[in-house]
């Protein structure tokens, strides 16, 4: 599912080529940094990391983190940025392989939504396990039936869609308390 159609196959099945562009990331890094007071020797885990553009970025910006990539699409990994093909592994974010509190901040943008309800709380306890309590996720989202109808339309992956008041209550019932925005259409 996860595979070349996905990420450079025709628009109809994803992104339609997913190519790195500093225009995507370059200017986000700097509010992530700020935000959560990253420095030399602090680590960063990006769950869904893809290509691993978002890490291009954060170590060409602030090279003195210590990042860290997983995605579940072995294809997405092995067509990484050449920059960070070192710092990027395959793994699933129900199971992270890392040790209890190893980064200092752990991202995870549009990607728990792809499991069944049950694989989000396990991706979120998992997130939340692997973080020294920095958290910050993106998940698909609506607000009234218009946005439900609209993002029920638009969707290719994401198999947990909720209102954002049910995300509120998921996140009560495992705990998370990371930071959170809403992909909304």
């Amino acid at each position: 599912m996860f595979g070349r159609d996905f990420f450079d196959g025709d628009r109809r099945h994803g992104y339609g080529g997913l190519e790195y562009n500093p225009r995507f990331w370059g200017k986000v890094v700097p509010d992530i940094v700020s935000n959560y007071k990253l420095a030399r020797g602090c680590s960063l885990l990006d769950v869904g990391c893809a290509k691993g553009f978002l890490l291009v970025d954060l170590l060409s910006q602030f090279p003195d983190i210590e990042a860290r990539g997983v995605d579940i699409s072995e294809y997405a990994i092995s067509m990484c940025h050449p920059q960070v093909q070192d710092i990027l592994g395959v793994a699933c974010c129900t199971q992270l392989p890392f040790e209890d509190k190893s980064f200092d901040l752990v991202i995870s943008i549009n990607t728990i939504h792809n499991l069944e309800v049950e694989g989000v709380k396990q991706a979120l306890l998992e997130i939340m396990r692997v973080s020294k309590g920095n958290a910050f996720i993106t998940v698909d989202a609506y607000r009234n039936d218009d946005e439900k109808v609209a993002m029920f339309d638009w969707n290719l992956t994401a198999k947990t869609i909720l209102h954002v008041e049910d995300w509120r209550a998921l996140f009560a019932e495992v705990g998370y308390t990371g930071d959170y925005f809403w992909f909304t259409p």
